[in-house]
């Protein structure tokens, strides 16, 4: 009988393990940025799977946390936010780091988000992350990988 409760017990954890990392996302390397003096630990989306799934299905990202979308060309890349629950603002950034324009965007839309012009980046943050900091555009995002 105590066999029985155990195998229930290991396989409940077991689910309860598996459904957490597909909330987190699938792994992807990491890099450190800094906006004024803000780090921030980005997961680099810089495959087209990687920015195809972006953020989608998450649940929770930590306060300092995004997602680097880093694109081999400069172009209007826009954005919309299926299957993604959570409520984000994205960071347009031009090839000098500094921020072109910032958009709050609604969990589970399709409203299209984009650059007022042609860019190689962009960086997801939780929303609000950016105007609790007073960062805008302007503002210098340092770290970017190099072309």
């Amino acid at each position: 009988m105590i066999y029985k409760y155990l195998t229930i017990l290991a396989a409940s954890f077991l689910f309860i393990l598996t459904e957490n990392a597909a909330a987190q996302g699938p792994s992807l390397p990491i890099i450190e940025l800094k906006a004024g003096m803000y780090r921030i630990e980005a997961e680099l989306a810089d495959t087209p799977a990687a920015r195809q799934t972006g953020l989608m299905y998450r649940t929770f990202m930590p306060t300092n946390t995004g997602m680097l979308f880093v694109f081999p060309e400069k172009a209007i890349h826009c954005f919309w936010m299926r299957n993604t629950k959570l409520p984000l603002t994205i960071a347009f950034i031009d090839d000098d780091g500094k921020i072109v324009n910032l958009s709050d965007m609604e969990p589970e839309t399709q409203n299209n988000h984009c650059p007022r012009g042609p860019v190689r980046f962009a960086l997801e943050m939780n929303q609000k992350w950016f105007a609790q900091r007073a960062l805008g555009p302007g503002t210098v995002i340092t770290g970017l990988p190099k072309r």
